[in-house]
C-alpha cells in the first residue's frame, strides 16, 4: 500500500483530529496525481520545541486547545490510513497553508506499526505491517 511520512503533530491531527476537527489537508511543495487510500506514517523527526509551537498554532487557528503533548504521540511508524481524494492549490480550511494541498477524508486509526519512513510516497507491504507493532522492530 502507498504510504506518506508526516511529522508529528500533523500525522496525529490527520488520524485523530483536534477537538473533533480532523486535519483535512496535507500541505506539500509538490502536487500529486495519486487518489485513494494512503497509510499515514508518523515520522521520527521533529523537535519538542517545534512540536509545541505547532500545537499552539493549531490551538489558535481552531480556537481550542488540543491538549496534546510531545510524549503522547507515536513516532517512527504507521498510525492509520486516510483517503486522498484531490490535490488543490487553494482550499477553505484552517489546515491549508499551501502551496499545494492533498485533500483528505475518512481517517482510520490502526495499531501502531513501527517501520522506517521515506521521503515522498513509498510502498509498504502487508507483510511489513504484520507483526511490526508497538516497541518491536
Amino acid at each position: 500500500m502507498i504510504a506518506l511520512s508526516i511529522r508529528q503533530p500533523w500525522a496525529h491531527f490527520i488520524i485523530h483530529g483536534a477537538a473533533g476537527r480532523f486535519k483535512d489537508v496535507e500541505n506539500r511543495e509538490w502536487r500529486t496525481p495519486f487518489r485513494g487510500r494512503c497509510l499515514i506514517h508518523a515520522s521520527k523527526s521533529g523537535t519538542r520545541k517545534d512540536f509545541d509551537a505547532q500545537v499552539a498554532a493549531v490551538a489558535e487557528a481552531l480556537g481550542v486547545d488540543p491538549k496534546l503533548r510531545f510524549d503522547d504521540v507515536s513516532r517512527g511508524g504507521v498510525i492509520g490510513d486516510v483517503e486522498i481524494y484531490d490535490c488543490v492549490d487553494s482550499f477553505d480550511s484552517p489546515w491549508f497553508m499551501g502551496p499545494h494541498g492533498f485533500l483528505l477524508r475518512d481517517p482510520r486509526p490502526m495499531v501502531f506499526a513501527r517501520l522506517p519512513g521515506r521521503l515522498s510516497f513509498f510502498n509498504i507491504t502487508g507483510d511489513q505491517l504484520a507483526g511490526r507493532t508497538g516497541a518491536e522492530a
